[in-house]
């Protein structure tokens, strides 16, 4: 067993294998009461490795099930885990979605080239999303991709923006309807309709409250200034950018 902090919670892990409390040990914490506790019963991890192409460690299939069941819990404290890249710039938090393939790692990249200091990765892969006080907050996970992107830290939501191929940079924002479609492919809904009624409220909040944007991008850097630009509503010289 072991006990980590990530978005303001405090999360219990009944563990049987050690891969999962050295892959979350930057976010080791002591509480004397959890927020959240979690196991994974034979029966879970047996079948995660049913779906499993790689012949995966025991290990690291508990902890895909552990973050799963972590995820289940998140909407009883107003949070979601969302697929996303989300980078925070002069203090502020973007979030990125697009299919698996489309570049959103690159596009990552390109911000961190294109404004430097200004920016780092809150988390590469699959951040929280949390409503606290009124506002969404993006905190950073120890489940960070295959880049293993992320640097234990949080940020205001500015917006979010779904990403896909384009040979010129253009963005665009999109109503609600839109929003809902592409959001619901990023997010994990609770089979408990108790749960899933939370969360789907969580959503509506989400949408309503966060701009959100469709981006055509290709690999140059001006795709980072376009998308900056179109977010913040705001021209800026490229110059001071780079």
């Amino acid at each position: 067993m072991f006990r980590i902090r990530i978005a303001e919670l405090n999360v219990e892990i009944q563990n049987k294998y050690p891969f999962s409390e050295k892959f979350c040990r930057e976010f080791a914490a002591e509480f004397s009461k959890p927020d959240i506790t979690v196991f994974v019963t034979p029966e879970e991890l047996e079948a995660e490795r049913e779906l499993d192409l790689y012949n995966s460690t025991n290990g690291y299939l508990e902890c895909i099930c552990i973050y799963r069941k972590i995820a289940l819990e998140l909407a009883r404290f107003d949070a979601m885990v969302f697929h996303a890249s989300v980078i925070s710039c002069d203090g502020e938090g973007y979030a990125f979605a697009a299919h698996s393939g489309t570049g959103k790692s690159t596009h990552t990249d390109l911000w961190l080239r294109v404004f430097g200091e200004r920016a780092s990765v809150v988390n590469g892969d699959k951040p929280i999303f949390r409503l606290i006080n009124g506002k969404w907050q993006v905190f950073d996970t120890p489940w960070r991709g295959k880049e293993k992107l992320g640097n234990h830290s949080s940020a205001p939501l500015k917006s979010i923006c779904f990403l896909e191929r384009g040979k010129e940079n253009t963005i665009k924002p999109i109503g609600d309807a839109e929003a809902v479609s592409r959001l619901f492919s990023q997010v994990l809904l609770p089979n408990d309709p108790v749960m899933a009624e939370q969360q789907l409220a969580l959503l509506d909040s989400l949408i309503t409250n966060t701009p959100t944007y469709l981006l055509h991008c290709n690999m140059m850097p001006e795709a980072a200034i376009v998308s900056y630009q179109g977010m913040c509503g705001q021209k800026e010289n490229n110059n001071e950018t780079q």
